[in-house]
C-alpha cells in the first residue's frame, strides 16, 4: 500500500501565538529539519492559569516568544510528552522563570548505540512529578489525562484533553510524517501496541507537536498501522530476494526517501527486525539483531 497521506500545507507563524480554539494556543519554534518538519509546536492550554505542553528546544527566540505569549498569565504546569531535544530542554528555563512544576513519565530510557538520530535525547530532564498511564493533572479551568504511548521512546506520553475530546499526541502520531522508531529505547512492538491502544479511545482531534491538527484521527492511526505492516512485508520480500543486511534493504525499501534520511530509516528497519526476530518470523546471525547482522527466513 502507499505511504500515509499527510497535510503538508503548514504556516509556522514563527514567533506568533496562534489560537486554535478558545483554550488551545500554539507557538512554533524556528527549528525546521528533516525530523521536525517546520519546527516544534509548543501548546498553551487554558487562559489566565495555563499549562505549557512541550516547551521545545533551548532557542532564545522561542523562549522570548513564550514569554510574550504568557505575559500576565500564570503557568501552573509544564507537560512533557517525551525527552527529545526538540521537546523538553526549554522546560528548565520556563520552570526557573515561572516556578511551575514539570510533569513527565520519567527520564530518557536508553541510548542510541552512538547514533545521532532525530533531534537526540535530552538526558538532563527529570520530571518534578512523574505521571503514569491514566493519571489526571488538574489545573484552574483545564484538565488533562496522561496516556502512556511507548514506542517512539519508552517514556512517551500523550495528553488527553477531555473538554475538547482532543489528544496532544506528541511524536507518537505526527501530522506530517510517520515516527522514527530507533532501538534500543525505540521499540516497534510497543509502538504498534500504542497505536492499537489509541483506536480504543474516542478522541475527535489530535494536536501533534509537528504538523497540523489531525481531524480524522482513527483513520490516520489505521493508516500508520497499515504502513508499518507494509514495511514488514517489504522486509520479508527483501530477505527472500537475497538482501541479507539492513544496509542492502534500506535503498530498496526507501527509494522515494532522500538518501540523507536513510540512516534514520535503517533504525526503523532495525526496530522491525528486532520485533520480527523475537516473534520467530526472521532469523539473524548474531545474539541480538543489529545494523550489521545478516538476516534470513526460518
Amino acid at each position: 500500500m502507499p505511504s500515509p497521506v499527510f497535510d503538508r500545507q503548514f504556516d509556522p507563524h514563527y514567533g506568533e501565538t496562534v489560537s486554535l480554539t478558545p483554550t488551545v494556543r500554539r507557538i512554533v519554534a524556528e527549528n525546521p529539519s528533516a525530523f521536525t518538519f517546520y519546527g516544534t509546536g509548543t501548546y498553551i492550554l487554558g487562559r489566565g492559569r495555563v499549562a505549557v505542553i512541550d516547551p521545545g528546544p533551548r532557542h532564545p527566540a522561542h523562549l522570548a516568544a513564550l514569554r510574550a505569549a504568557l505575559s500576565g498569565e500564570t503557568v501552573e504546569a509544564i507537560l512533557i510528552t517525551h525527552t527529545h531535544l526538540d521537546h523538553s530542554p526549554l522546560a528548565r528555563e520556563l520552570k526557573a522563570e515561572t516556578g511551575a512544576p514539570t510533569y513527565g513519565y520519567g527520564p530518557h530510557g536508553g541510548d542510541r548505540d552512538g547514533q545521532t538520530v532525530e533531534e537526540g535525547a535530552d538526558r538532563d530532564f527529570v520530571p518534578d512529578i512523574a505521571v503514569k498511564d491514566g493519571d489526571r493533572i488538574d489545573g484552574t479551568g483545564w484538565l488533562v489525562e496522561a496516556v502512556h504511548t511507548p514506542g517512539h521512546t519508552s517514556n512517551h506520553l500523550c495528553f488527553a484533553y477531555p473538554a475538547e475530546k482532543a489528544l496532544f499526541s506528541g511524536d507518537h502520531v505526527m501530522g506530517w510524517s510517520t515516527s522514527v522508531i530507533s532501538p534500543p529505547d525505540g521499540d516497534m512492538a510497543a509502538y504498534m501496541a500504542s497505536l492499537e491502544k489509541l483506536l480504543t479511545r474516542n478522541d475527535d482531534l489530535y494536536y501533534p507537536t509537528h504538523g497540523n491538527p489531525i481531524r480524522d484521527p482513527k483513520r490516520h492511526v489505521r493508516d500508520f498501522i497499515a504502513h508499518r505492516r507494509d514495511r514488514e512485508a517489504q522486509i520479508l520480500t527483501c530477505i527472500a530476494e537475497g538482501y541479507a543486511t539492513i544496509v542492502d534493504m534500506v535503498p530498496a525499501m526507501y527509494r522515494d526517501v532522500p538518501q540523507k534520511l536513510h540512516a534514520a530509516a535503517a533504525r526503523s528497519v532495525l526496530a522491525h527486525l528486532v520485533q520480527m526476530t523475537a516473534e520467530g518470523r526472521v532469523i539473524c546471525d548474531t545474539a541480538e539483531p543489529t545494523l550489521r547482522s545478516r538476516y534470513s527466513l526460518p
